[in-house]
């Protein structure tokens, strides 16, 4: 599923990293080995996902058949398409890279997202699955009518650019290890994709994940001891930090550092859990049961994929380049730490292996690619365009638009990854989107009966322009304000001034600003919902001016117009029925 947070430290883009990286290669000539063994696989994924989507061609079509495979995805499938959307090209080849660059203490990513799957299986799974919704937004559109739907706007859009940097980071894979234009690859590799999910649906991604996800672990673990005992390899462990024995690859935090570090724990603890992609597959489990053990499985599967991922950046940390072929001598040609795994794959092992391992990263990639995909086109097609714009279609209308929506956004990806450079640094934004906007709204809807529509949608807007006045560095985006500094105090004199051989850059760090932004749109949530339900339900404001409709009169009481436990269909008539004038029964 979800990368971000992978590498929390500023990052060239994708497009930059594969230019420099051409100048470190020695061979550029097409390697027609490698080829051959990409279109193989290609082959044999395609023809898995149009085999899943004509087996099901008699059933009947509608959307829990499409969008959920009838909730009738077995427990081994499950797990293994939980597996492979969570270990996404951007999950082997980013904590790879993190544990090269910045060192196993920064390569967050695949701990919190796995530890958010266990949290998502204990706390969230069991109680979407005994709701039976269909998306992840179906509980926001129940309890808040079309203002619910805004809550798909952040979740769909960081699916889309989700898909674009990890397509993005196919197209720099398959040029470093077969010299393959990029362009190219990106194409291919989407158009595949979208093949074989626009003709079966969840039903063809899930069963091409248990192909992908047999590749990924097969084709990284065969690979992992021939690298790790490659002549050119030293010991991973022999390297240490300076003034300590801890070796060099473990990484270190430093004291301005922990303001981001604890951001960006919270980030991946909270912020993988509402994504679209995982309740998907919770949601079209049997049982409310199977849909927590998906979670569960689906974490001891990312925990497994996390060990040789790390030990990959290791390894290309204590390798010598310069013997291994990439580079003629020391300092020739800058490393990029973008694509250490794949040259490690093509150069730490044999041939044969490398084929191997080429069809893990390929693997990956396609597995986390088709899943956001259909991810968001099914909360446009259900909760914006079905809810919103078209509430009394049919269901073949809905599908319809969930097919042209997958195409749409296949394309929009696709161009992303192609012409836009900056793609990951927005992937990362609209993360911190999910962090800070969607998680506490879906707690909220969840578990907190007395929420409406007045805290739902002026947090949303105001928790957008907070974060957005805070800054945004990988975007340019410069802070209005600023919640504080952390700073390293030794990089300061006695008198406060500071030593000269350290920049700002090595003594300065953030405070933990996007989980104070959380916490700041929590707040004003349960502000503003504490203050509509005692003007509206202690009478001390008239029905009338209830313009969202929240509240209405039962006989001597006020109560709320809307729950998430109420049948959609009924709800959403009679907010049609208050957009038209009808006024509820409220009191003058």
């Amino acid at each position: 599923m979800a990368d971000v947070g992978v590498t929390s430290v500023p990052e060239s883009v994708l497009s930059e990293a594969s230019a420099e990286i051409k100048d470190c290669l020695v061979d550029q000539e097409l390697k027609i080995g490698g080829l051959i063994a990409i279109i193989i696989f290609y082959l044999i994924v395609l023809l898995v996902g149009l085999y899943a989507g004509w087996k099901r061609r008699k059933e009947e079509q509608n959307q829990e058949q499409v969008m959920l495979a009838g909730r009738d995805i077995g427990l081994f499938v499950g797990v293994m398409t939980m597996g492979a959307t969570w270990v996404g090209g951007g999950f082997i080849n980013g904590s790879a890279e993190a544990a090269y660059k910045y060192g196993l203490v920064w390569t967050l990513a695949p701990f919190g997202y796995s530890i958010s799957l266990i949290i998502s299986g204990t706390f969230f799974a069991r109680r979407m699955r005994e709701s039976e919704y269909v998306t992840m937004i179906d509980p926001f559109t129940q309890k808040y009518g079309k203002f619910g739907a805004l809550q798909a706007i952040p979740a769909a859009i960081s699916e889309i650019f989700w898909s674009a940097s990890i397509l993005g980071a196919l197209g720099s894979t398959l040029q470093v290890i077969l010299a393959l234009e990029e362009t190219t690859s990106i194409i291919v590799s989407a158009v595949v994709a979208v093949l074989y999910t626009l003709l079966g649906g969840l039903i063809s991604v899930a069963y091409t994940d248990v192909v992908q996800m047999f590749f990924i672990v097969f084709g990284l673990f065969l690979a992992l001891p021939f690298a790790y005992l490659n002549e050119n390899v030293t010991n991973i462990y022999e390297e240490k930090l300076p003034g300590s024995e801890s070796p060099a690859w473990y990484g270190e935090i430093k004291e301005h550092q922990i303001g981001v570090w604890v951001d960006e724990v919270f980030l991946l603890l909270c912020g993988g859990i509402p994504w679209q992609c995982y309740y998907q597959r919770v949601l079209s489990s049997k049982t409310a049961l199977r849909a927590q053990m998906l979670s569960y499985g689906g974490a001891a599967i990312a925990l497994i994929m996390t060990g040789p991922s790390v030990l990959f950046g290791a390894i290309g940390k204590a390798t010598d380049w310069v013997g291994a072929g990439l580079m003629e001598s020391e300092g020739s040609c800058q490393l990029n730490s973008k694509v250490i795994l794949p040259l490690a794959l093509q150069y730490l092992t044999p041939p044969a292996v490398a084929f191997f391992g080429l069809g893990a990263v390929s693997a990956a990639v396609m597995s986390s690619t088709d899943s956001s995909m259909l991810s968001a086109s099914t909360m446009l097609a259900r909760n914006f365009y079905h809810k919103v714009l078209r509430p009394n279609c049919s269901e073949k209308e809905v599908l319809w638009a969930l097919y042209v929506l997958i195409a749409i956004n296949c394309l929009v990806a696709t161009l992303l990854a192609i012409f836009y450079g900056s793609i990951y640094d927005l992937f990362v934004l609209c993360s911190d989107f999910m962090f800070v906007i969607v998680f506490p709204q879906l707690v909220f809807v969840l578990y907190w009966d007395m929420t409406n529509t007045y805290g739902s949608v002026t947090s949303f807007v105001l928790v957008i322009i907070l974060r957005l006045l805070v800054g945004e560095e990988k975007l340019g985006i410069s802070p209005t304000f600023s919640f504080g500094t952390i700073y390293n105090s030794g990089c300061f004199e006695e008198d406060g001034s500071r030593i000269p051989e350290y920049t700002p850059d090595d003594c300065e760090g953030a405070v933990p600003f996007r989980t104070i932004v959380t916490l700041i749109g929590i707040i004003i949530h349960m502000s503003t919902t504490y203050l509509t339900y005692f003007l509206f339900v202690k009478k001390r404001v008239s029905l009338k001016y209830d313009f969202l409709n929240c509240y209405q009169k039962m006989g001597t009481e006020v109560v709320a117009s809307t729950s998430r436990h109420i049948k959609e269909e009924f709800q959403m008539a009679d907010f049609e029925k208050s957009t038209k004038g009808i006024s509820n029964a409220g009191y003058n």
